[in-house]
């Protein structure tokens, strides 16, 4: 008795066998089955039919003129993960057959002889057993989805966003010249800025998030000095809406001098035109921009013409070790006498070690960050004492 499954649509099934006769029987059974069949007689026709068309099931003898059934299933896996992978083999090999079971090369075994009835019951059962793990997976991305979002609205709403400050220091007297704000988060599982970014993006709460940065940072300032500087993170796709920028910084218009807005140079160029509008309001408005991650990307130089920042952040990935690499040294003074030709500032972040800030200090950059000067430390609410 065959497997009760359903087929709702044609199922596609490449048979690949130097054997006419096999090839033919299995279409023959496949076909009154309901199945669309084609058939491969070598390794070479079968990766040409593949790299053409996409099936739902694949039957493949394993000696076969190179490349082999194996080979051919393992393409297989890479190119078409959904298609069902049916090793048929009259002389298994069992350790390598459990080899490429155990890589997820193939989905189900057939030993030669056998009978067309158990040909179409061992398809119908793999093929319903990769619907029912389907189904699994895409509940599961559901519920993971929904319990993310929940997680994250917890988090707009909760309180549980905070802003932690690190401080930016002059390289020549090391006094602090303003801070970073770093987002934190106290909820249980978006429990890091990177965990929160991603929610919001993928929720399209990315505004949102903004304005509770831009919120805890007003109310940071009123913790700062007078004339401290406050450098905050800007998300690219917030640039994007220009009003919306105009509503969230309002409330700043009268810091403007003191707020640095930092954006990564990891973002995508083709975003720069729709950023146009929201970046000229914000720098006629006193804001300035500095470039964050400085040769972490791929865009330094057109993202440096196009925003003409007042900062350059150079990325810790290139401080690291810098006192004993003379790449990076070289890498870092043709920064900054970029940065100098430009009117333009050069913060190196990520410095650990006292021999890293002198190598830095040497080449004559303007500002340092990074542990050895401070780490980030709460905000204090207005009116705390420090």
């Amino acid at each position: 008795m065959f497997c009760a499954l359903q087929v709702t649509s044609v199922t596609r099934v490449l048979v690949v066998d130097d054997d006419s006769d096999v090839r033919t029987a299995l279409r023959v059974t496949l076909q009154r089955r309901g199945y669309e069949v084609e058939e491969a007689q070598n390794g070479l026709e079968a990766l040409r039919k593949v790299r053409g068309d996409d099936y739902d099931v694949a039957v493949v003898d394993h000696q076969l003129p190179p490349p082999n059934g194996l080979e051919i299933l393992a393409h297989l896996r890479e190119t078409q993960p959904r298609c069902v992978r049916v090793l048929m083999s009259g002389a298994l090999d069992l350790s390598l057959v459990m080899s490429a079971v155990n890589r997820g090369e193939v989905s189900r075994v057939l030993a030669k002889p056998f009978l067309r009835g158990s040909v179409l019951t061992a398809l119908e059962e793999t093929i319903a057993a990769r619907g029912r793990l389907e189904e699994l997976c895409i509940g599961a991305r559901s519920d993971g989805f929904e319990a993310e979002r929940r997680h994250l609205e917890e988090c707009l709403s909760g309180g549980l966003l905070t802003l932690a400050l690190q401080p930016i220091v002059g390289a020549g007297d090391e006094a602090v010249f303003g801070y970073e704000a770093l987002l934190r988060s106290r909820h249980g599982s978006l429990d890091s800025p990177l965990r929160i970014v991603a929610a919001a993006e993928t929720h399209d709460r990315l505004s949102g998030l903004a304005d509770i940065v831009v919120s805890r940072a007003a109310a940071c300032l009123e913790t700062m000095p007078a004339g401290m500087n406050l450098f905050i993170n800007v998300h690219p796709e917030e640039l994007a809406d220009e009003e919306a920028v105009r509503r969230r910084f309002s409330g700043l218009m009268h810091s403007a001098h003191r707020i640095v807005l930092e954006i990564t140079e990891r973002s995508p160029m083709a975003q720069l035109s729709a950023w146009r509008g929201a970046i000229e309001f914000l720098t006629s408005a006193g804001f300035r921009i500095a470039v964050d991650d400085l040769g972490a990307g791929y865009n330094s130089l057109s993202i440096l013409a196009e925003l003409q920042p007042a900062f350059m952040k150079v990325d810790m990935s290139i401080v690291r070790n810098i006192d004993r690499e003379e790449r990076k040294q070289r890498l870092v003074d043709l920064l900054s006498r970029f940065a100098r030709a430009t009117n333009c500032r050069i913060i190196v972040e990520g410095i650990e070690t006292a021999d890293e800030a002198d190598a830095v200090k040497r080449i004559g950059v303007d500002l340092l960050q990074g542990y050895l000067f401070g780490r980030p430390s709460p905000a204090l609410a207005p009116g705390a004492n420090p």
